[in-house]
């Protein structure tokens, strides 16, 4: 159990690595976008009048997003769109290759047998002196093994190589996984409860913002989606974000026990541990995070350098952190509620917008915001359960490709019943079958949305959000909204939202109606038990 891990000694440890920080104020948000002086001007295409409609139709959009969010304005160019596993892996150790004065990494877990990914990160580290490491990941994943293998006794060694001065590493546990829940519930189900889900890979003054985990599968055959962002300011924000968590998380020290590590907890953290004072601690996350997230939050320095003249794309910085903020201030579901009621309006009847999860079970209210918007044409994305990373997998979640199936069969039947069926379609992505050569397994998720009179998106969201129960009550997420009028940017975005579509096919009630897709008994009662429990998928 990982409490038995939890060192009890009260010596001061070192304070948590330096990183550089936003120096903030309050400040009211500079409106960037405007509405046409021509009513009619929305109808046009590819002339000059409709490049002022598309900036009219965003109009509504960013006013209130101003006031959910941070945000940044970039060129459109500052932002690369990466297509495959493996072009997001050789991109990653690329930049760590080259880094030169910072690698930070937040991610669910690095897969206990990621050896080249740290033969790369350990290269740079002995190659060059100035450079430091932070890893943020979860302590319920990246222990789950232990004493075997983990996540933790892969990172250990770097920290006794290196020092703790150069090399930090992190592991976030939910403050809702307490005492006796804690004790009794196992592993793997414990999950279900709260983990640290962020993706920040960050290098130097650039960051790639995905879902993608660092595991083998994430970079060879699980799809998943990949923005790198070329902005110290966009990169600057995600590191204070990552560094405050980290304050917040236990500190991993390598050890001689079976396990090779140890969890413990600084005197020098922001906050009690979540397992000693739960209610204290959340109190104290608030307090740190609160004011990061906040719109209300603006830079006093910018970083960036292009011209305001070519600025033409904002970059909405989105947090849900629901499980450490009381009251809750999270930005991500304002946000995209935001996005779909605006959608609703009858202006946006010509609109589009594709939305896509791997794992099928957006909160009950983002389906009926699906559902109302006036959009047509519109497209959802998922994973057939044959493209399920959980599919025949051992235990309880074996039984989840079924119970996503379930719930989209519940989406459809909602369409159905709000006679959408003309309007919305679902796809399930499917590449050969899990277990067999040459499968792929499908994890991506975002939101497109194009306007009326235009080819491809001006906005898109992407980050590590499964937008479900759980990633608006229990899990850390942290997202990328892009608002832009930049044609490459547009066409980077589409080209994307058209490419995740070659690997579908249309599922409809009928299909899903058929016996061999039918969900037993057993995946039923498994699903009221965790929702019975507490827990969320």
């Amino acid at each position: 159990m990982l409490v038995r891990s939890v060192s009890r000694c009260s010596s001061k440890l070192r304070a948590p690595t330096a990183r550089p920080c936003l120096r903030l104020a309050n400040r009211p948000q500079r409106r960037h976008f405007s509405m046409p002086a021509t009513p009619g001007a929305q109808h046009s295409s590819s002339t000059p009048s409709s490049t002022t409609a598309a900036v009219g139709m965003i109009a509504p959009f960013v006013d209130e997003l101003d006031r959910i969010a941070p945000s940044f304005r970039i060129n459109g160019s500052q932002v690369r769109v990466l297509q495959t596993p493996t072009e997001f892996y050789e991109t990653l150790k690329d930049r760590i290759r080259n880094a030169e004065t910072r690698i930070f990494l937040a991610t669910l877990y690095i897969g206990k047998s990621e050896k080249e990914l740290i033969a790369t990160i350990r290269d740079t580290l002995r190659a060059k002196p100035n450079v430091t490491l932070s890893i943020l990941t979860d302590a319920l994943r990246g222990t789950r093994e232990a004493p075997e293998p983990s996540c933790a006794s892969l990172l250990a060694p770097l920290i006794a190589e290196f020092g703790p001065d150069r090399v930090e590493i992190r592991m976030y546990h939910t403050p809702n996984l307490t005492g006796l829940r804690k004790k009794y519930m196992p592993k793997r189900v414990n999950e279900g409860w709260g983990l640290q889900h962020m993706k920040l890979y960050g290098v130097d003054d650039e960051i790639i913002l995905t879902g993608a985990n660092l595991s083998s599968d994430y970079f060879s055959d699980r799809q998943d989606r990949y923005h790198m962002f070329s902005s110290k300011d966009i990169t600057e924000y995600f590191s204070n974000l990552h560094g405050v968590v980290s304050s917040l998380s236990f500190l991993v020290t390598p050890s001689k026990s079976p396990s090779g590590f140890e969890l413990v907890w600084p005197d020098t953290n922001s906050a009690p541990s979540p397992l000693a004072d739960p209610k204290q601690f959340v109190a104290e996350s608030t307090e740190l995070l609160a004011g990061l997230i906040s719109h209300k939050t603006r830079a006093l320095t910018a970083y960036d350098t292009t011209p305001e003249e070519k600025k033409d794309t904002t970059v909405y910085m989105l947090a849900q952190f629901s499980q450490l903020l009381s009251p809750d201030t999270s930005t991500e579901l304002p946000a995209i509620s935001h996005i779909l009621q605006t959608l609703a309006r009858p202006q946006y009847a010509t609109s589009s917008w594709t939305f896509t999860a791997g794992y099928f079970n957006p909160a009950p209210s983002l389906s009926k915001l699906l559902i109302s918007t006036a959009s047509t044409n519109n497209t959802v994305i998922t994973a057939s359960p044959f493209a399920n990373g959980f599919y025949k997998s051992p235990g309880v979640s074996g039984l989840l490709p079924d119970a996503y199936v379930l719930l989209a069969r519940r989406f459809l039947r909602a369409v159905h019943q709000n006679k959408r069926e003309a309007d919305i379609t679902l796809r399930e992505w499917r590449k050969g079958t899990v277990g067999e050569p040459g499968a792929w397994t499908y994890h991506a998720k975002g939101l497109w949305v194009t306007l009326p009179g235009s080819k491809d998106p001006s906005i898109s969201l992407i980050g590590s959000s499964n937008y479900t129960k759980r990633s608006y009550s229990l899990d850390l997420e942290a997202n990328a909204l892009i608002v832009t009028e930049n044609e490459g940017l547009k066409k980077r975005l589409g080209d994307e939202q058209r490419w995740l579509q070659e690997n579908t096919t249309i599922t409809t009630r009928d299909d899903l109606a058929k016996v061999e897709r039918r969900v037993g008994l057993k995946v039923r009662i498994a699903m009221m038990i965790v929702q019975l429990t507490g827990g969320a998928l």
